[in-house]
């Protein structure tokens, strides 16, 4: 909340140069910030992706991925005040910078995107969540009938796991974010647990399996995987790999928690945050893919813990996804954030007189009733689309990595430096633009052509399960078929 207060105030050891209460962050609680919010259940992916590209691939593309993301992501912290970097007006969120220096459209798109990610997010929570769930009661069964054991184990319904997991964020949406201010802590504590048990558990498959596995190209081409199916999961692995290092659209506000320095701007600490963050998150990133896919080859799961390429010890797997859930109750909350206070904010605005709208000592109905709208849409959309997460996660993926990561934040510097046309920068960085948007475009090619591909009789809507005609194919043919 922004506080009053008179000028002789300002710039004392209470109130930062905008009246606001002194900003106490450094660039080490910055850093850990960004990693909190990058690092969670995504990585449990990469190894699929990795699998699609092979050893040389796979991980050049993480690491080209994390330059793009560091370089674009310095590019939007230089940007965090207007004119001169010590004394110039803040920014406070990612809308206000490009609010400050492009046109209205251009804000209004991206306020959109912007907003889509975060419903496309909880969609996205909603479903893993529900898969990490059953993925417990599923492991219990393989440890009590044995891994081979078919059809009960198999044949389960995740559907009611998304109901429960909704009926948990209804009350959870209604706690004000400062009465739980220890989530982000909880999150990053769950996210290092069942990441450090993926990797400890792909190592032991790596010794037990006497070697490495994988190959220098990825995935073969032969049976179920045709040459274009080989292409079009290459494709999807380049999104996921992008969605896996989107942190952009929160930059800004982390950016805002950093003391101010008479002698040293908060865009130079931001600066040194982000190369740390982006350090720290593509090493962790590298040895979660890197050993997953050296642990399981072509076979490797769409889910280290919930796809069931191990099956013991059970109680460690029950923890891994046990960590998982608790893990993403916390951040769907932390992630939806900004669009609960966005439409409340313009309701308020828009009928500020309506006691739904305003009132309540305890309890605002408005809250109530939007919120909880929110989560059961989300919960009913996610249940439908469970079948195609996976391409669904690419595609978002894919769709939002370059105008949040890339093109606002290079247009906003372009605009708020005044970079010369055709000069060598400007020339730079549109050509960056425009490869991103080509490796963006591709990878949005990639998992709507398999979505065609596999949509097809694919499921029953609200029974969670797929037909058993089409899980050999699945298995097959998707190497993430596990997530269903």
């Amino acid at each position: 909340m922004e506080m009053e207060v008179n000028s002789a105030e300002l710039g004392s050891n209470l109130y930062d140069d905008d009246g606001r209460l002194k900003r106490t962050g450094t660039m080490w609680t910055a850093s850990a910030h960004i990693i909190t919010a990058v690092i969670g259940s995504g990585v449990l992916s990469l190894a699929w992706a990795i699998a699609q590209l092979g050893w040389v691939a796979g991980p050049a593309v993480m690491l080209l991925f994390s330059l793009v993301t560091y370089y674009t992501s310095a590019l939007l912290s230089d940007c965090y005040r207007s004119g001169d970097e010590l004394t110039g007006k803040r920014n406070y969120t990612y809308m206000d910078a490009v609010n400050a220096n492009l046109s209205g459209v251009k804000m209004q798109i991206c306020g959109f995107l912007q907003y889509a990610n975060i419903v496309g997010v909880a969609i996205g929570y909603t479903i893993t969540t529900s898969i990490s769930m059953l993925a417990i009661k599923r492991a219990n069964c393989f440890h009590k009938e044995g891994p081979h054991h078919g059809d009960p184990c198999n044949n389960m319904s995740s559907t009611q796991y998304m109901i429960i997991f909704g009926v948990a964020e209804i009350f959870f949406s209604q706690i004000p974010l400062d009465k739980i201010s220890w989530l982000p802590i909880l999150a990053a504590v769950m996210s290092f647990t069942y990441s450090t048990i993926g990797i400890g558990l792909s190592v032991v498959r790596v010794v037990a399996n006497g070697g490495i596995k994988g190959s220098i190209t990825g995935i073969s081409i032969g049976g179920e995987v045709t040459p274009m199916d080989k292409v079009w999961r290459s494709l999807q692995a380049f999104g996921d790999i992008a969605f896996a290092y989107s942190f952009a659209n929160i930059l800004i506000e982390i950016q805002d928690t950093i003391k101010q320095s008479p002698s040293s701007s908060e865009s130079k600490a931001m600066r040194r945050a982000t190369g740390v963050s982006v350090a720290v998150t593509a090493f962790f990133y590298m040895i979660c893919g890197c050993t997953g896919y050296a642990a399981f080859g072509d076979a490797v799961p769409g889910n280290l813990l919930a796809g069931f390429g191990f099956h013991e010890p059970y109680w460690l797997l029950d923890v891994a996804n046990a960590a998982v859930v608790v893990q993403l109750v916390t951040v769907y909350q932390l992630s939806c954030q900004p669009l609960f206070a966005a439409v409340e904010k313009w309701a308020a605005q828009r009928w500020p007189e309506s006691a739904f709208i305003t009132g309540g000592l305890h309890v605002n109905p408005f809250r109530l009733t939007w919120r909880t709208v929110f989560v059961c849409v989300t919960t009913v959309v996610a249940i439908l689309v469970q079948p195609f997460f996976s391409c669904v996660a690419f595609l978002l993926g894919a769709v939002s990595f370059w105008p949040l990561t890339v093109y606002f934040p290079v247009e906003v510097y372009i605009a708020q430096r005044g970079v010369p046309r055709w000069s060598a920068r400007w020339i730079g960085l549109k050509m960056l633009t425009a490869g991103c948007l080509a490796v963006a475009v591709a990878a949005s090619v990639g998992s709507v052509a398999d979505l065609i591909h596999s949509a097809p009789n694919v499921y029953r809507p609200f029974t969670g399960s797929i037909p058993p005609a089409r899980v050999a194919y699945f298995r097959a043919s998707r190497t993430a078929a596990a997530h269903t």
